[in-house]
């Protein structure tokens, strides 16, 4: 199980604390919120792993994770069996985050009511009238250029070991100044009338 790169829900340390926990027990409670799945809140580490990963012994973690079922923020869901079928990790649920999934979809769905109504409003100018649009009024970005579809070598033959043609120093010269003049004229372009 890897962990996700994405943030993880979890109450504010001070609810936590709120709520009865102990200081020391907090780090324990992130560190298994860290690997559940943000939707369903369900987890499987094993306890060494969260006892590594924190710096504490295993029974440590296995007495914050009682204290935790004890105040309704983890639940052990089950059990699971290694392959020689002894007991091994459990799996658990991490409360706050389904609770916040459950939440956070409520009210995304409300959101995109709430921005539909808004959209079908008549704009807040006073005329009562709709809003022209802006878009012919900004300058286009101009695309960025394609690379040559020419040799790839050109221009870099030394790297493949080969001479330089005889009038490469000419062409690049040209290229250079046929390069300039052009972005002379897309700066110029809009302001025509100031260079008549």
């Amino acid at each position: 199980m890897a962990i996700s790169a994405k943030f993880t829900r979890i109450p504010k340390v001070d609810a936590l604390v709120h709520a009865g926990v102990p200081t020391e027990v907090i780090p324990t409670y992130c560190a298994l919120a860290d690997y559940a799945n943000n939707k369903s809140g369900v987890c499987w580490p094993r306890m060494e792993t969260l006892a590594r990963r924190l710096s504490r012994s295993p029974r440590t973690i296995q007495r914050h994770l009682h204290l935790l079922k004890e105040k309704g923020l983890v639940e052990f869901v089950k059990r699971k069996r290694d392959a020689k079928g002894r007991y091994g990790a459990y799996l658990y649920r991490v409360v706050h985050i389904v609770a916040a999934t459950a939440r956070g979809d409520k009210g995304r769905k409300a959101e995109r009511r709430a921005q539909r109504r808004r959209s079908k409003k008549s704009s807040t100018t006073g005329h009562g009238g709709r809003m022209a649009s802006i878009k012919r009024l900004t300058k286009q970005q101009e695309e960025p250029p394609l690379p040559p579809k020419k040799d790839i070598k050109r221009g870099y033959w030394w790297l493949f070991g080969e001479e330089a043609p005889a009038n490469a120093e000419e062409e690049h010269r040209r290229e250079a100044e046929d390069r300039r003049e052009d972005e002379a004229r897309k700066r110029q372009r809009g302001y025509e009338r100031f260079f008549e």
